[in-house]
């Protein structure tokens, strides 16, 4: 006999059932990529079967009426560091379904990973063990890590983390600090590469971001702060290499609040958002992150703080929804995530009025599904 539950979501005001298949209809949809009018999407198990203006409907199927409501991807966060589930259950509740982890202890984070298919809680996708010098950043949280002194080691760093089954491999350059040498990086993304595994850098000189894209980094996991990017550094740059940038903006302009009177010898505010637009402008794939829960950042809601500070550089809304859906799943390689289209997961956020207007009405009441299911 089949029992189904039926979960009344007052703030939206439709039903949804149990064996998550159902339609949505006249919805207006940001599918990833672009945004289409009333359109309907059908889902079935949990799967995207259908996205089309002429699709048809039975009795049989529960019908969700989209009238008035956005359609978007589950958000996902590029730069996190998620010490326990109850930040994967954080970020769920925000539709942010998506985390990429980079830098924490391996055993903890390989049990987090086991919660991937539970409603309530965020994928979670790791580096493990950043890439780090001895006494260097990403050693002063309170566990023991791995670290690097030359170049001949980063053969076996990449090959343990291999071992522990990361998804992407995490290199920390912070002058602040002990820090890499250039060789020693060079070396790290070159075996990163060869196990088939790409490369992110922390980064926060304009001199060590533009020698770590020379040596084919895959991207920057912060901006710089010290200098503006030069026309003539950016076209070496986008010539003939591939990469995306995760600003942190939120992040980095906390941390200069926190400076007070320090933060002057960096770039300004204005400053750093016109160096996003400026890559942005160069067909350099922008991607949303908030290196939670540094400076008290939480790993759910600042997310939307973060497109707004995007969307603030002069991105186009459409370009700063992209950022925090399908950029993420593309630089990442994630599958079946970021999009609104057939055959992808039923992850996604139906909202109360139009946000690729409005970023604020993220804010707003909305309904989040993952795999088809109601995120409570």
């Amino acid at each position: 006999m089949k029992y189904i539950v039926f979960a009344i979501v007052l703030c939206i005001g439709f039903v949804t059932n149990a064996q998550n298949s159902f339609v949505i209809k006249n919805i207006k949809v940001f599918d990833g990529e672009s945004i289409i009018e009333s359109t309907s999407v059908r889902v079935v198990a949990g799967k995207i079967t259908a996205v089309s203006k002429a699709l048809k409907t039975s009795k049989k199927d529960t019908v969700i009426d989209g009238k008035g409501k956005t359609l978007i991807p589950a958000l996902s966060n590029a730069h996190v560091h998620a010490w326990s589930p109850l930040s994967l259950k954080e970020a769920a509740k925000a539709g942010v379904l998506n985390v990429m982890d980079m830098h924490g202890m391996e055993l903890y984070q390989g049990m987090m990973r086991q919660l991937k298919d539970s409603t309530g809680y965020a994928r979670y996708y790791v580096a493990g063990y950043a890439a780090t010098a001895p006494g260097g950043h990403g050693t002063q949280f309170g566990f023991e890590v791995p670290t690097l002194s030359k170049p001949e080691e980063a053969k076996s760093f990449i090959a343990d983390r291999v071992k522990a089954n990361v998804d992407h491999i995490k290199i920390i350059v912070e002058p602040w600090k002990t820090t890499l040498d250039k060789a020693t990086v060079a070396a790290l993304i070159k075996e990163a590469h060869k196990a088939d595994k790409i490369a992110v850098v922390h980064v926060s000189k304009l001199e060590d971001a533009i020698d770590v894209l020379s040596n084919d980094a895959d991207g920057l996991v912060h901006i710089w702060w010290d200098k503006e990017l030069s026309s003539d550094q950016l076209n070496a740059l986008t010539k003939s290499k591939t990469f995306f940038v995760i600003p942190t903006l939120l992040t980095t302009l906390k941390a200069f609040e926190s400076m007070g009177a320090g933060a002057n010898q960096f770039l300004t505010k204005t400053q750093l958002l016109a160096e996003v637009k400026k890559m942005y402008d160069e067909g350099i794939p922008i991607l949303a992150g908030t290196d939670p829960p540094n400076l008290g950042i939480n790993h759910g809601t600042d997310l939307y703080k973060e497109l707004n500070l995007l969307l603030e550089s002069g991105m186009p809304i459409v370009e700063v929804l992209k950022a925090a859906t399908s950029n993420i799943s593309n630089a990442f390689s994630i599958e079946n995530t970021g999009y609104v289209k057939p055959g992808y997961n039923a992850d996604f956020i139906l909202l109360e009025g139009d946000v690729t207007k409005d970023l604020n009405i993220l804010n707003t009441d909305k309904v989040i599904f993952k795999l088809g299911k109601q995120v409570k």
